[in-house]
């Protein structure tokens, strides 16, 4: 998926068998431990549990498939892999229909015997993948799963076939053993998330009728640590730019013409200077308009999580935390917008020296957001003040790139708390709540054009190296997630 991903604090750092670190938690005295107040029904449990062998040959067969959808070579595998899930979720007893959306294939499933009555839920995924490359950085093969020390890994299988998977098998349990379901179900599955899905919004607004019902889920996050179910409340939205400065009309020789032209390096470098002040704030007038403080409860709780600034450092390799002075590593994260410098381009890069003034600067230039921050709003107050500071001598032109607006849940009403139900009984504790500092334009078209609240309850965990090598997917998780997802329906009966 398209995210940034959220660092959790780690207490015990031990290494996985991908050969990259994952911090890993001991909860034995982490105060948010409760008895559940309810359980899976044993039914449900039951079958899970006797089918654990056949569904992980399936799943294996899933991710065997190399469904890289941004990879021409692979254009008939993502066709098959859409054949492929088509016929799982046909067998677990959905009615399915592969549909175009103007690129890959969408999946379509669905289960409406419940009746008009009862609640009818969307569930959504995607079973395209992150190309596999480098390939010899996996300890083994991409697309061959295997399963080490309790992860599975393959890449896939947390990001987000697994995850798919999992909502797939427990609509199943629920059919097999009962015959039916006590809400609605339909199961969106697309094929283009890794490359941006470009065709799902509009996708979602030519089929509004079909796919609108109470409320959508979306297992394609992580948990904060290992043990510790979660519940996602907010994502940041992104705004991204290049921003140009141009001067003379070619290089120049830097003895013949430097100190007479102005250099667009040295301009650009000091238009980008502007950006924050010494305390690491914002200082592009308007900025901040929209920007509003959260809650005093929602920033204690998110104190309350296990996170320290040094277990951070450590995992990063900084030798020191920064950013937003006034805020946590947490709130910085999860709360307040960014502005950072993703990439700069000028002159000779080459091995030795060129004395040249260069024509030309770039600078991609993107810009996390929160809350009532638009794109569009971002972009006329950048826009202005780049204008404003640039020197003479030079244009300089902001060009949008692309952009999505953030997402805050409204954590409130049935469909959380049977969510918090569920995953108590699943994970033997109760959820915490967390935020993600990168974007899901997704969830935000699903509310715009649906009109209805979104769950986001994801099964991965910190380090599963989701679009690197050696991706993996709790083996542990996969089966409670399982069990929590086939309790969530009872819950919200």
């Amino acid at each position: 998926m398209g995210r940034g991903e959220v660092t959790r604090c780690p207490r015990q750092y031990l290494p996985t068998m991908g050969d990259s670190p994952c911090w890993l938690h001991e909860f034995d005295d982490f105060s948010m431990t409760t008895t559940p107040t309810s359980a899976i029904a044993s039914d449900l449990t039951a079958w899970l549990d006797a089918q654990n062998e056949r569904i992980h040959t399936e799943l294996y067969q899933f991710l065997r498939i190399p469904s890289v959808s941004a990879q021409e070579q692979h254009k008939a595998d993502m066709t098959r892999a859409a054949e492929w899930l088509a016929k799982s979720m046909s067998d677990a007893g959905l009615k399915t229909e592969i549909m175009p959306t103007g690129g890959h294939p969408a999946v379509v499933g669905e289960w409406r015997g419940a009746g008009a009555n009862a609640k009818t839920v969307l569930i959504y995924g995607h079973y395209d993948v992150q190309p596999p490359e480098p390939l010899d950085l996996w300890t083994t093969p991409a697309f061959e799963p295997t399963l080490r020390d309790g992860k599975i890994f393959a890449r896939g299988s947390v990001d987000d076939k697994g995850q798919l998977f999992l909502h797939v098998k427990a609509i199943e349990a629920h059919l097999a053993t009962r015959g039916k379901l006590p809400v609605n179900v339909i199961v969106l599955a697309e094929g283009e998330e890794e490359v941006g899905s470009d065709n799902l919004a509009p996708f979602i607004e030519r089929n509004r009728a079909r796919l609108t019902g109470d409320y959508v889920v979306i297992s394609d996050s992580s948990m904060f640590a290992p043990g510790l179910p979660s519940i996602l409340s907010s994502l940041r939205g992104l705004a991204y730019f290049e921003l140009t400065v141009q001067g003379p009309a070619g290089d120049l020789h830097s003895g013949s013409y430097g100190g007479a032209v102005v250099n667009p390096a040295m301009a650009l470098a000091r238009i980008l200077a502007t950006f924050h002040d010494e305390q690491w704030h914002i200082a592009i007038p308007g900025f901040y308009d929209e920007v509003h403080d959260w809650p005093a409860a929602v920033r204690q709780q998110m104190r309350a999580l296990p996170f320290t600034d040094d277990e951070m450092r450590a995992e990063t390799g900084t030798p020191a935390l920064g950013g937003e002075a006034g805020f946590t590593t947490l709130e910085r994260l999860w709360t307040r917008p960014t502005c950072e410098i993703n990439g700069l381009l000028s002159g000779y890069t080459g091995e030795g020296a060129k004395t040249v003034l260069p024509a030309k600067a770039m600078a991609k230039v993107s810009f996390r957001l929160v809350p009532d921050q638009t794109p569009q709003q971002i972009e006329r107050v950048l826009t202005a003040h780049v204008q404003r500071v640039a020197p003479a001598g030079v244009t300089a032109t902001v060009k949008a790139l692309h952009g999505g607006r953030a997402w805050r849940a409204d954590l409130e009403g049935p469909l959380f708390d049977a969510a918090r139900r569920a995953l108590a009984a699943a994970f033997g504790r109760e959820p915490v709540i967390t935020g993600e500092g990168g974007s899901i334009p997704v969830v935000g078209d699903f509310e715009r054009i649906l009109g209805v609240p979104v769950l986001l309850i994801g099964f991965g965990l910190p380090g599963e190296n989701a679009h690197a090598p050696n991706e993996w997917f709790s083996d542990d998780n996969f089966v409670k997630g399982m069990k929590a997802i086939a309790g969530l329906w009872d819950e919200l009966r």
